[in-house]
């Protein structure tokens, strides 16, 4: 999912950047490949993924004609914000990979 979405990231935004745009538009390129770099390796995956949800949604607004495309984008970016980047990132290797195990409710001792 990380590569998916950053990788859908860094294409759109290269591919603006090579256009030739406004300043202001430029900056916002740079930083939407930013964003796409830190989620493929994975590193502050749930603020990242906000960022990107966000970013999403704006180009949406900003291009109607791909509304589509940035619809699915955000829906993807904000799965990652809430599940996390995953084993095979740079926040799993930095602070451990975080994971939650749902105990069956008939193993659990009588109330």
């Amino acid at each position: 999912m990380r590569v998916a979405a950053g990788g859908a990231l860094l294409f759109h935004a290269i591919a603006a950047l090579t256009a030739g745009l406004a300043p202001a538009s430029i900056a916002f390129h740079l930083l939407c490949t930013a964003i796409g770099v830190l989620l493929v390796v994975g590193l502050w995956t749930p603020i990242v993924g906000a960022l990107a949800a966000i970013d999403a949604v704006l180009q949406g607004f900003f291009n109607p004609v791909d509304a589509g495309f940035y619809v699915l984008l955000a829906t993807l970016a904000a799965a990652l914000a809430l599940l996390g980047p995953g084993a095979w990132s740079v926040d799993a290797r930095l602070f451990g990979w975080r994971r939650l195990e749902i105990r069956d409710r008939r193993e659990l001792p009588p109330e």
